[in-house]
C-alpha cells in the first residue's frame, strides 16, 4: 500500500492533483487507514496511470469519470470504453502532429539563427533592425511551413 506522497513521487503527479482526482471519484477502491490517510494498492496505481494518460491528452474530468464508471460496470461496457480510447488516441495523435509542426518550425528557426551567427548577418525578421525582410527569406519560410504543415493535417483525416 502506498500513501499519496509515495504515489505522487512514483507517478510524477502532485499530491494536490491526486487528492483532487480521488475526490472526483477517479480511484474508486482506495482505502483509508485509521488516521484517515488514503492508501493506494498496486491495482489503484493502474487507475492512476489511465487517469494520468487521459488528463495528459486533455480529456475532461466528466469523461474520465464516465470511463471509470464504465470500467466498474464490467465487460458489457467494453465497446463503449473502446470508443473512448479510440477518440482519445486520435486526439493524442493530433496533438503529436501539432507538436511535430512546432518542432519543425523551431528547427527551422534554429538553423536560421545558426546561419546568421556563422555568416555574421543581421536578423531581417527582427523589426528592431528596421530592415525589410528579404523576399527570398520570406519565401523560404512559407515554403517550409507549407511543405511541413499540409501533408500532416491530411494524415490525421485519413
Amino acid at each position: 500500500m502506498y500513501t499519496i506522497k509515495e504515489v505522487a513521487k512514483k507517478m510524477d503527479i502532485s499530491e494536490h492533483t491526486l487528492r483532487f482526482w480521488a475526490k472526483s471519484g477517479f480511484f474508486p477502491f482506495i482505502k483509508r487507514n485509521k488516521n484517515n490517510i488514503r492508501l493506494f494498492s498496486d491495482n489503484d496505481l493502474d487507475w492512476v496511470r489511465i487517469v494520468k494518460c487521459l488528463r495528459a491528452v486533455g480529456t475532461e474530468n466528466k469523461a474520465i469519470k464516465r470511463y471509470i464508471d464504465l470500467c466498474i460496470k464490467g465487460d458489457s461496457t467494453i465497446p463503449e470504453r473502446y470508443k473512448i480510447i479510440q477518440a482519445t488516441k486520435l486526439k493524442a495523435e493530433q496533438q503529436m502532429l501539432e507538436l511535430q509542426q512546432q518542432m519543425d518550425l523551431l528547427n527551422y528557426k534554429e538553423k536560421y539563427y545558426q546561419n546568421l551567427i556563422k555568416n555574421n548577418l543581421k536578423d531581417g525578421w527582427n523589426p528592431m533592425n528596421n530592415n525589410q525582410v528579404e523576399t527570398e527569406t520570406v519565401w523560404n519560410f512559407y515554403s517550409f511551413l507549407r511543405k511541413n504543415a499540409s501533408p500532416k493535417r491530411e494524415q490525421v483525416n485519413n
